[in-house]
């Protein structure tokens, strides 16, 4: 398979500057109408930050749930702000929303990537109280690079990351177009160049090889016209998870980037089954 091009979406969606400037100015306005709190610290480095939207707590003085979202760009490109948008939908259904920011390759390898998320997700349980959400109701989703993170999420072993966060801190997970075995960008140099991939780091972040951490679903969805090599993805993923993964949900007329869109899409397919999963009693 010709990753090299397969996985080159910039080339293969011609129309993305436009998408990517849509994203910016609407997360900009979002910024500007929605309550949020902007870059929280929750570690020293400078990208150790993230933005929180919070949901109203109940008139019964119900927390509202949380749900966590990781942006994409190969692990090197991209903002938190630049997904702003997707809290609107989200805060109406009484659902919080944290977007965090990670240092991008090739400052910094994919490994102290996924210890950035797994610091910015411990760092939300341990503050449920101070921004008042559930921390028994948390979810994440993400998008490309952002997918594998998500997944990274539920394959990790929380207990052994400090006293506080419970084995199954996180209740679900939502891989849009996600990546989930690394050894293929490893052949896909435009991307690998920065990201400087080893086979062991393909061991150990691939979350293909890795088993999940609990029995929290995994919500798998692709772009319809996304390249084989995201389908190849998808399904190595599905055959991997057996019985956690579901899905998948494929997203119709959507491609690499417009896929995204519709985690911001009340009625959509994929929406819907996120919201069904964070209404769930867990």
């Amino acid at each position: 398979m010709d990753y090299e091009r397969l996985f080159n979406n910039r080339a293969l969606v011609p129309e993305h500057p436009h998408i990517l400037s849509r994203w910016s100015r609407d997360g900009a306005d979002a910024v500007r109408r929605l309550a949020c709190l902007l870059d929280l610290p929750y570690g020293e480095h400078a990208s150790e930050r993230l933005d929180f939207f919070p949901a109203r707590v109940s008139s019964r003085g119900a927390l509202p749930p949380l749900l966590i979202f990781m942006h994409g760009g190969w692990w090197r490109s991209l903002d938190k702000r630049d997904f702003a948008w997707l809290a609107a939908p989200w805060q109406a259904r009484g659902v919080s929303v944290a977007l965090p920011n990670y240092a991008l390759c090739p400052a910094v390898s994919l490994r102290d990537i996924v210890q950035q998320t797994c610091a910015a997700v411990a760092w939300l349980y341990g503050r449920a109280g101070r921004y008042e959400f559930d921390p028994q109701r948390i979810h994440i989703a993400g998008h490309s690079a952002g997918g594998h993170l998500a997944a990274m999420m539920l394959a990790a072993r929380w207990p052994q990351w400090g006293s506080q966060p419970p084995a199954d801190l996180i209740k679900s997970a939502t891989a849009v177009s996600g990546l989930f075995e690394l050894a293929p960008v490893r052949k896909a140099s435009f991307v690998n160049q920065d990201l400087q991939l080893t086979e062991a780091d393909c061991a150990a972040l691939s979350p293909a090889r890795l088993p999940p951490a609990t029995d929290a679903p995994l919500i798998v969805a692709t772009g319809a016209l996304e390249s084989a090599a995201f389908f190849e993805q998808q399904d190595l993923m599905l055959k991997a998870w057996k019985g956690v993964a579901r899905g998948p949900i494929l997203l119709e007329g959507d491609n690499h980037f417009t896929a995204c869109d519709r985690l911001a899409e009340p009625g959509h397919p994929l929406f819907e089954a996120l919201a069904a999963e964070i209404a769930r009693p867990h």
